[in-house]
């Protein structure tokens, strides 16, 4: 008997046991669409933080002042002013530092005509823009001689400008900050949400001399909330976050045994460490929805047990007019891998149907990729060899006289 009787056969098995066959096919589809459904999720999760991995920019250190305690209470980094404009000076000139941007911050209402918003205001200098990876949708950021005379010239962020402008090209207008007129010189490109959740395009920047003098004011002149700090190359890192701590040791006049003032974090170790935690959760999700398939597995396999049992004589009728047990086995074993492939199919796009739909109610990122549809339906045809592979065994085990008799 060659194959293409063979799979004749098992299909019009499968088709006289409409019923049974979809009822089997069931388990499949419901476990190839959570596989797609969770990969797709975990994938989208893990895009979305290599999207704002790459936003933030490249070789970034972030430094923070100190905490403060009372009572043998702390209360956290950044509570007391130990940074200054002049330490972000000095670090720039660190050999393994490329760039140095320090920033204060403040929340202020912005007015245009007859609109407000009121948004947060970050001081700095212009290399903030090239540290963080900025790019301009119009216009261009502050310059140095800006930042000299505590110009009152304004970079805009995407979401501010359109809650601002509409439509309106803000470069060249003039809003009112705090009710003092500032140039709008620059509009930036949307980057979207930072890993800690911040809308970064929901901000306003002015050079950090006017948010000092004019903006934010400060009880202790020259302190910065915060500095960003770009190592020249990755491999740079370790050696660069060393030279600060020991410069930044040796301005503050910390002697040795005592604590540090301030905090240095490596963003890019951040980073990867919530990269590596997206893939295990991506892995989780995919071992979870795997489950299913196997429990559908274990339904093939029983469906197909009751299908032998049933078709015994007809097994044994085949067998006495020269059937062979390769072909019994084919036939049982195309029987699995095609309610396996048939729901495989359907699982894939109902899982792509459930990925969209998911990505529109939950207003989350979902990325389906072919690698994904490709595993879920392979995993699915292993199942069926897998499981199909005993009661077609059986089948073929079948003696004809024992078939023949069977009732």
């Amino acid at each position: 008997m060659n194959l293409f009787s063979i799979i004749g056969e098992a299909l019009r098995a499968l088709r006289q046991n409409r019923l049974r066959t979809g009822l089997t096919m069931l388990g499949m589809i419901i476990g190839v669409a959570a596989v797609v459904l969770m990969l797709s999720i975990g994938q989208g999760a893990q895009t979305k933080i290599n999207q704002s991995i790459a936003a933030m920019g490249s070789h970034l250190f972030i430094v923070v002042p100190g905490a403060t305690s009372s009572g043998g209470f702390s209360f956290g980094s950044g509570t007391i002013k130990t940074l200054t404009i002049n330490d972000a000076h000095a670090i720039a000139e660190l050999p393994s530092i490329g760039a140095t941007a320090p920033v204060i911050t403040g929340t202020a209402q912005l007015n245009y005509a007859a609109k407000n918003w009121s948004t947060i205001i970050t001081g700095t200098t212009p290399d903030y823009f090239a540290v963080g990876s900025w790019k301009m949708e119009s216009g261009t950021t502050f310059s140095e001689s800006d930042l000299r005379s505590a110009a009152r010239v304004v970079v805009l962020g995407s979401i501010t400008a359109k809650n601002l402008f509409n439509d309106e090209d803000p470069v060249g207008k003039t809003i009112r900050i705090t009710n003092r007129p500032f140039l709008v010189v620059g509009v930036l490109m949307a980057k979207g949400q930072s890993l800690t959740g911040r809308d970064q395009d929901d901000n306003v920047f002015i050079p950090i001399t006017t948010s000092e003098r004019q903006i934010t004011g400060s009880q202790f002149p020259g302190s910065i909330r915060y500095m960003l700090a770009q190592g020249n190359s990755a491999d740079d890192m370790d050696i660069a976050e060393i030279e600060m701590v020991q410069l930044l040791r040796q301005r503050h006049r910390i002697s040795a045994g005592k604590e540090n003032d301030f905090t240095v974090r490596n963003l890019t170790a951040i980073a990867d460490v919530a990269t590596s935690a997206a893939k295990v959760m991506s892995m989780v999700l995919g071992a979870i929805a795997s489950v299913s398939l196997l429990v559908g597995g274990i339904g093939i396999m029983n469906i197909m047990l009751v299908s032998v049992t049933e078709r015994t004589r007809e097994i044994g009728i085949r067998m006495a007019i020269g059937a062979n047990q390769r072909a019994i086995l084919t036939q049982f074993l195309l029987e699995a891998m095609m309610i396996c492939s048939m729901g495989g199919l359907i699982g894939v796009v109902l899982g792509i149907g459930g990925a969209w739909l998911v990505s529109q109610v939950a207003d989350m990122l979902i990325v389906v990729t072919l690698g994904m549809i490709g595993l879920a339906f392979l995993f699915a045809s292993a199942v069926g060899i897998f499981f199909g592979f005993y009661p077609a065994k059986k089948a073929a085990s079948l003696k004809p006289v024992d078939a023949l008799r069977y009732e």
